[in-house]
C-alpha cells in the first residue's frame, strides 16, 4: 500500500511530534489511530524489509490531518513521492473550497439570506433614498455637479462658465444658509463667491447676516468667512466683523473660531475694529458696554488706566488671566495674544511683582513655543526684546538658548531680527552671544560661510544683524523709525541692567565677526560689488573690522581694474563709486565736524586702488566716478599724489572739455524730466516748473580748481 491517511477522530487530543514518534515506535500499527497531514514536507527514510508503517516528518495542518508514508507499496514497489504530493494538493484545494462555502453561508445568514454584494447594493440604495428625502436635495445635487464642473477652470470655456455661474446663483439665492453648514455644499458657496461679481458677493454676505459667529465655529464654514473677506469690499467687512464684538473671550478659546478671529484681527480689520476687539481682553465691561465713539476707540491700556486709575487692578488681573489661559493651552501663535501681552508688560512697573510674574510666565514654557512665536510678530518681538533688556544674566542666557535652532530664520525676518539686535545690545557675555548667534547665522563650516554671508548681505533685512555690530543704529541701515525707537528704549533699560560699556561690548562682537567677513570679501569681492548692499558690506567691513585686511583690500581694488568705460565696470555704477570714494578717504565723512573720521590703523586703500587704475586715470577723472580721483588728491597718506597731479596738468584740456560738455547721465535725466522736446523752464502739466540741471562733469570741475 503506497500510503495510509486517516482523519483524526473528533475529540481526540493532538500530540506533539515527539510524543507521536514515541508511540509509533512502540506500536507498529499506530497508523490506524493517527490523523493525516494536509502538508507533507518529510523525506522518506530507509526502512527494513517489512510492511510496517512509519511516521513521516510532517506537521499538523489547520484541519487536523497528518501524513504518513509506508516503506513499500502493496506490490512491493517503492511509493511515489510525486503522487503523495499531488494527493496533498488536492486535499488542500478541497479544504479551501469547503472554507469558502462555509464563509458564504455565514455571510448569507448574517445578511438575512442575501450575499455581501447584494447587501452593499441595498445599503447604497438606502443611502440615496435618505439623501433624496432631505430638504433641497435636488438643488444640492445639481449645485454640486455645477461645482464639480467649474472647479476645473481650464477645461470650461468662458461662455459655458458664465452660464453655469448664472444657474448656480439661481439655485443658491435665498437659500445660502441651507448650504453653508454642510461640508460638501459649503464648497458650492465658495465656488459661487470665486466667480461672482461684487453685487452677488454682497448678496451672499447680506443673506448670512447674523450667522457669522456660528460660521466661524464650524469646522468647514469658517473658511467661507475668509473667502468672503478676501473677495469682498469694506461693506462686506463691516457686515462680518461687528458680529464678533462682545464674544472675543469665548471665540479666542474656541478650537475653530480662534484662528479665523485672529486672521481677521491681523489682516482684515481696520485700526478701530482691532482696538474694539482687543479692548475685550481688559474685562467683561469692555465686552458688554460698547464704546460710544467707535471711531476713536483705543486699545492703548496706558490711556485707559490713566482715565480710570481705580480700575487698574481688575483690568490687569483679567488681562493676565486670559493671557495665562491661552499660554497653558499652548495657543501661543495668535497676534492678538501678542498685542495683549505687550500692553500688559508695558503697564507693569519694572521689578514689581507683576513684572516678575510675567517674566516667569515667559520662561515657564519648557518647549519654547511661546518665545519662538512671539519673535515673529511686531508686538511679540518687542516683548522679547524688553524681556532681554529687563532680565538678569541667567534669564538672557535661557531666552537666547530657546532660539538656537531658529537664529538664521530670525536673521531674515522683519520682526525676528530685532531679537538678535537686542541680544547684541544687552548681553554682557559676548563670548556666549558670539557662540550662540554667529555660527548659526553665518554657518559653522568655513567653506560654506561665504555663500551664507553673500545671501545675508544682499537681503533687505538679513544685512541688518550682519552690519549692526559694525555701524550701530545708522540711518543707512534702518528705514523704520519704529525700530530706532525700540533700540533707544533698549538703550535706556540696559543702563540699569547691564554692567559692560556699550562700546566695549560692540568691539568684542566685531572681533568675533571680523574673520568670516574679511575672508568672504577676499574671496567674493567681485560678486559683492555688483549690488548696492554688497558694496555697503565691503565698505563697512573694511573700515570697521579688526585683523589683517590686506587680502580683502587687494581683492576690492582688483574689482576696479580695467577700462572704466566698459558697460559692466564698477565705475559706471553709483554704488560702486560711493564705495571707492569712501575707501579712498579711509573713513566716513562726519557732517557735524565736516571732517573724515579715519580708521586706525590706516586702510591705505588709495595706494592699492591707484596701482590698478593708473593706466586709465584720465578716463576715471572725466567719467561718472570722477570723484574717486578727487578723493585721491584729498586722501591723507596717498603716496602717488605728485604723480597724479602731473598727469592731470598735462591733460588739462581734456578736463576742461569734460567740465563743459553734457554727460550721458545728464542727457538721460533731461529727456525723462522734460519729456523730450519740451523747452527747459516750461511748466509741465501737473508738475512744478522744471529747473535746468548744471551741465558738465562736476568732478572734473573740482579737479581743475585743485590744479589752479
Amino acid at each position: 500500500m503506497a500510503g495510509i491517511k486517516r482523519k483524526q477522530p473528533s475529540g481526540s487530543t493532538k500530540h506533539s511530534d515527539a510524543t507521536k514518534s514515541k508511540k509509533l515506535k512502540s506500536t507498529p500499527h499506530a497508523a490506524s489511530k493517527a490523523p493525516k497531514a494536509a502538508k507533507k514536507t518529510a523525506q522518506n527514510k530507509p526502512a527494513p524489509d517489512s510492511d510496517d508503517i512509519v511516521e513521516s516528518d510532517t506537521t499538523e495542518s489547520e484541519n487536523g490531518f497528518y501524513g504518513f508514508s509506508a516503506k513499500d507499496g502493496e506490490d512491493g514497489s517503492s511509493p511515489s513521492i510525486a503522487g503523495e504530493e499531488s494527493d496533498v494538493e488536492d486535499e488542500q484545494m478541497e479544504v479551501e473550497v469547503e472554507k469558502s462555502q462555509v464563509n458564504s453561508e455565514r455571510q448569507k445568514a448574517m445578511n438575512g439570506g442575501t450575499s455581501s454584494k447584494e447587501a452593499h447594493a441595498k445599503q447604497k440604495a438606502l443611502a440615496k433614498e435618505r439623501k433624496a428625502a432631505k430638504p433641497n436635495a435636488d438643488s444640492i445635487i445639481r449645485s454640486k455637479k455645477i461645482w464639480e464642473r467649474l472647479r476645473r477652470k481650464s477645461h470650461v470655456p468662458k461662455d459655458e462658465r458664465k452660464q453655469l455661474v448664472t444657474e448656480l446663483y439661481e439655485i443658491v439665492t435665498g437659500r445660502v444658509k441651507e448650504f453653508v453648514f454642510k461640508h460638501d455644499s459649503v464648497r458650492v458657496i465658495q465656488c459661487a463667491l470665486k466667480y461672482a461679481n461684487l453685487e452677488q458677493r454682497k448678496m451672499i454676505a447680506r443673506e448670512l447676516k447674523g450667522e457669522y459667529r456660528s460660521l466661524a465655529e464650524s469646522r468647514y464654514a469658517k473658511f467661507l468667512i475668509g473667502k468672503m473677506l478676501v473677495e469682498g469690499d469694506a461693506e462686506v467687512r463691516d457686515l462680518i466683523i461687528p458680529e464678533f464684538y462682545g464674544h472675543v473671550r469665548r471665540l479666542i478659546n474656541h478650537p475653530e473660531a480662534s484662528w479665523i478671529l485672529d486672521d481677521i484681527y491681523r489682516g482684515i480689520a481696520t485700526p478701530q475694529q482691532k482696538a474694539i476687539l482687543l479692548r475685550e481682553w481688559y474685562g467683561p465691561e469692555f465686552a458688554i458696554f460698547k464704546t460710544a465713539n467707535k471711531d476713536n476707540a483705543t486699545a492703548d491700556l496706558s490711556t485707559i488706566l490713566e482715565e480710570t486709575p481705580e480700575k487698574r487692578k481688575p483690568i490687569m488681573s483679567y488681562l493676565y488671566g486670559l493671557i495665562n489661559q491661552l499660554i497653558q493651552k499652548k495657543l501661543t501663535g495668535f497676534t492678538m495674544l501678542h498685542d495683549a501681552m505687550l500692553q500688559y508688560f508695558l503697564n507693569t512697573k519694572p521689578g514689581s511683582e507683576e513684572a516678575t510674574e510675567f517674566l516667569e510666565l515667559l520662561k515657564g514654557d519648557e518647549e519654547g513655543d511661546l518665545l519662538k512665536n512671539l519673535a515673529f510678530t511686531k508686538s511679540g518681538s518687542r516683548v522679547v526684546c524688553l524681556a532681554l533688556a529687563y532680565g538678569g544674566a541667567k534669564d538672557r542666557k535661557n531666552i537666547l538658548k530657546v532660539y538656537k535652532d531658529t537664529i538664521e530664520t530670525l536673521g531674515y525676518d522683519t520682526n525676528g531680527h530685532k531679537v538678535l539686535l537686542a541680544a547684541f545690545d544687552v548681553i554682557d557675555d559676548t563670548v556666549l552671544t558670539s557662540k550662540s548667534i554667529f555660527p548659526e547665522l553665518l554657518g559653522k563650516d568655513a567653506a560654506a560661510q561665504p555663500e551664507k554671508i553673500l545671501a545675508l548681505a544682499n537681503h533687505l533685512v538679513g544685512r541688518i544683524p550682519l552690519l549692526y555690530p559694525l555701524i550701530g543704529p545708522a540711518k543707512s541701515l534702518f528705514t523704520d523709525n519704529a525700530e530706532l525707537k525700540l533700540l533707544n528704549e533698549i538703550y535706556e533699560v540696559r543702563t540699569t541692567t547691564s554692567k559692560k560699556e556699550p562700546e566695549i561690548r560692540r568691539k568684542e562682537l566685531v572681533r568675533s565677526l571680523s574673520g568670516p567677513l574679511l575672508t568672504t570679501i577676499a574671496a567674493e569681492a567681485a560678486q559683492l560689488a555688483q549690488t548696492s548692499f554688497g558694496c555697503q558690506l565691503i565698505t563697512e567691513a573694511l573700515l570697521g573690522c579688526e585683523g589683517d585686511k590686506e587680502a580683502a583690500v587687494s581683492a576690492t581694488a582688483d574689482v576696479a581694474a580695467g577700462d572704466p568705460n566698459a558697460e559692466d565696470h564698477i565705475a559706471r555704477s553709483p554704488h560702486g563709486g560711493r564705495m571707492l570714494k569712501t575707501l579712498v578717504l579711509g573713513g566716513h565723512y562726519d557732517p557735524k565736524t565736516k571732517k573724515v573720521t579715519l580708521v586706525d590703523p590706516p586702510l591705505n586703500f588709495h595706494d592699492a586702488l591707484y596701482e590698478r587704475i593708473r593706466e586709465h586715470i584720465l578716463d576715471w577723472a572725466t567719467g561718472s566716478s570722477s570723484f574717486v580721483v578727487v578723493n585721491l588728491l584729498e586722501a591723507e597718506g596717498f603716496s602717488h599724489k605728485e604723480e597724479l597731479v602731473k598727469t592731470l596738468k598735462k591733460n588739462r584740456k581734456r578736463l576742461e572739455n569734460a567740465a563743459k560738455e553734457e554727460t550721458k547721465g545728464q542727457k538721460a535725466r533731461g529727456e525723462s524730466e522734460l519729456g523730450g522736446d519740451q523747452p527747459v523752464g516750461e511748466k509741465k502739466k501737473g508738475k512744478k516748473k522744471t529747473v535746468a540741471p548744471a551741465v558738465g562733469n562736476a568732478g572734473a570741475k573740482l579737479l581743475l580748481q585743485k590744479l589752479a
